[in-house]
């Protein structure tokens, strides 16, 4: 212990400290540059992002925005998924087969009409027509078969509508 009270006692210890002070001084001095430079990088920042306006404000506004843009996004996924559901029930597919009902009228102009949605039910319209009254007839259609006994053209348009 003695030896380090005399060690500080000499003009050796008192040059040591001068030195790790000069050095601790400019490490200082550095330091104080650095940060400087920092600063001015920081203040340029804030001015492009910012436009020279106070950033924590803009960055609120703009996650009130993002929030409503959420909301809106989840109403807007919400009403997609009613309208896939609602679209189920829609007339999806159409099928038509024109004939001639009768070999005297001369023309295709008898038709039967098939309207289904995704699961094949709906409707299958048979339009008979002649020279002197023309006629149309409906039979309901579920899973792609009606409950009344179809004729062959009304099957070939149920067809054509399960594969359009």
């Amino acid at each position: 212990m003695e030896n380090i009270l005399e060690f500080m006692k000499t003009d050796l210890f008192l040059l040591i400290i001068s030195g790790i002070i000069i050095l601790i001084f400019i490490l200082y001095i550095i330091n104080i540059i650095k940060l400087s430079k920092i600063r001015k990088e920081y203040k340029k920042f804030m001015e492009k992002v910012g436009k020279g306006g106070n950033i924590e404000e803009i960055l609120d506004k703009h996650i009130e925005k993002i929030n409503k843009t959420v909301a809106k996004n989840d109403e807007l996924e919400k009403f997609c998924v009613k309208i896939d559901t609602d679209i189920k029930n829609c007339i999806q597919k159409v099928g038509i087969y024109r004939y001639n009902a009768y070999k005297d009228t001369g023309s295709d102009l008898s038709f039967t009409l098939a309207m289904l949605d995704e699961k094949n039910n709906g409707v299958v319209l048979n339009g008979i027509y002649s020279r002197d009254m023309s006629n149309i007839y409906a039979k309901p259609v579920e899973n792609g078969n009606s409950p009344y006994k179809m004729t062959e053209e009304e099957n070939e348009a149920v067809r054509r509508a399960m594969n359009s």
